[in-house]
């Protein structure tokens, strides 16, 4: 597969968008309130290559850049999140555990698989005690001859229910806290001693399916160590690496999110009439839009710039940081205008904006919750001081 240029791509935003927007758009009622993505749409994801746009091309992705990847996610942002939940975890923490930490023979096993959409892939690492702080983790991995016997449980993972392959994260032997003592493992769904629990009931995301996890002693051979013996102990830093991709990613989802939501209230603002005017003619609405519009605005500026730092590798820490604590944020304030520029009509079920308000709320907790990424972006700014003043 050749290298996608600027007209390729260009092409790829234009059917995504029409895709989006003419197929899955009016179906967002109808995966609400079925809690399921219709099989027609994930047949038309694989078709135009959304389980493998940020995938390497030499396993049968298009290999886009974070900058790429942050414009077409804005794109798939501008409907329901379930929609972008299918593929996001292939693309997303899970693909990119074994690209960034997987051998070459792993690489070649699973990735073409996970480009095709033959294969959904889950990455399994937050637990009980071990959110956004992966160094808590108590799954764990004992040796055994020829392998691993893992023994523990996982909460809320994404695509539990239908997947295919666990990134499963564990702790080697009893030790807890060392970061150093965390590897990952891939589990295929299926295997002796893996059970995954009843799809979870969300507030909002209804389509996207998580569910717990559970392990009782899964054995596993020894290949099928993220890494091979060199990958033994590198889970955290694999983790750690793929979050911060995985920041940008749901940074730049928010952003298409709140460019939908601020389509939906001008449109309500201009067809809605009070006293026989269009609401957005009073001053206060206006006042309301024009929040929304500059929050966007200064969102989809910030996404950009992290995403493009990101290629060039200067920063991989602190602008995934910002971004997603910034555009996660934004989104749920450009969703709370939204609600409230539709009045008593923003309220009710069948409303996208209350959909969508309902849908954008747990940005603001995975892949790092808002508080974590204070700590993350104080400590590198703090860093950045000491640096500067020695």
């Amino acid at each position: 597969m050749t290298a996608m240029d600027d007209g390729d791509f260009e092409e790829m935003l234009r059917t995504t968008r029409q895709l989006v927007r003419e197929q899955v758009v009016p179906a967002e009622a109808g995966i609400d309130e079925t809690d399921r993505i219709p099989d027609d749409l994930k047949a038309l994801a694989a078709q135009v290559g959304l389980y493998g746009f940020a995938l390497p091309e030499e396993y049968g992705g298009f290999g886009l850049s974070m900058a790429r990847e942050a414009r077409l996610v804005m794109e798939l942002g501008y409907t329901t999140p379930a929609f972008r939940s299918l593929f996001g975890t292939n693309n997303g923490i899970a693909g990119h555990v074994l690209m960034l930490g997987g051998t070459e023979a792993q690489k070649k096993e699973y990735l073409p698989r996970m480009a095709s959409g033959e294969w959904t892939a889950s990455f399994a690492l937050t637990e009980d005690e071990a959110g956004s702080d992966p160094a808590g983790l108590r799954t764990t991995a004992q040796r055994i001859p020829g392998g691993y016997s893992l023994t523990g449980s996982k909460r809320f993972i994404t695509n539990a229910p239908v997947a295919d392959i666990f990134m499963v994260f564990a702790r080697h032997g009893d030790e807890e806290r060392a970061t150093r003592d965390i590897s990952v493992f891939l589990v295929p769904a299926g295997t002796p001693g893996l059970t995954v629990g009843p799809k979870d009931a969300k507030m909002g995301q209804h389509g996207a399916w998580t569910a717990e996890v559970r392990l009782d002693g899964v054995e596993i051979p020894d290949h099928a160590l993220v890494g091979g013996p060199e990958g033994k102990g590198r889970g955290y830093l694999t983790a750690m690496a793929c979050l911060a991709h995985g920041r940008l990613h749901i940074a730049a989802l928010c952003v298409g999110m709140a460019e939908r939501l601020l389509d939906e209230t001008t449109a309500y603002a201009l067809a809605r009439k009070q006293s026989g005017r269009p609401i957005a003619e009073f001053q206060l609405i206006q006042g309301l839009i024009a929040d929304s519009q500059t929050e966007v605005y200064a969102g989809r500026a910030l996404v950009l710039n992290a995403a493009e730092a990101y290629d060039q590798g200067t920063d991989t820490r602190l602008g995934p940081s910002c971004a997603k604590y910034f555009a996660s944020e934004m989104v749920g304030r450009v969703a709370d205008r939204a609600v409230q520029v539709h009045g008593g009509t923003g309220y009710m079920r069948g409303v996208a904006v209350e959909r969508l308000y309902r849908d954008a709320r747990l940005f603001r907790i995975y892949e790092g919750t808002s508080q974590v990424q204070q700590v993350v972006i104080a400590k590198q700014a703090l860093k950045t001081a000491r640096e500067r003043g020695r």
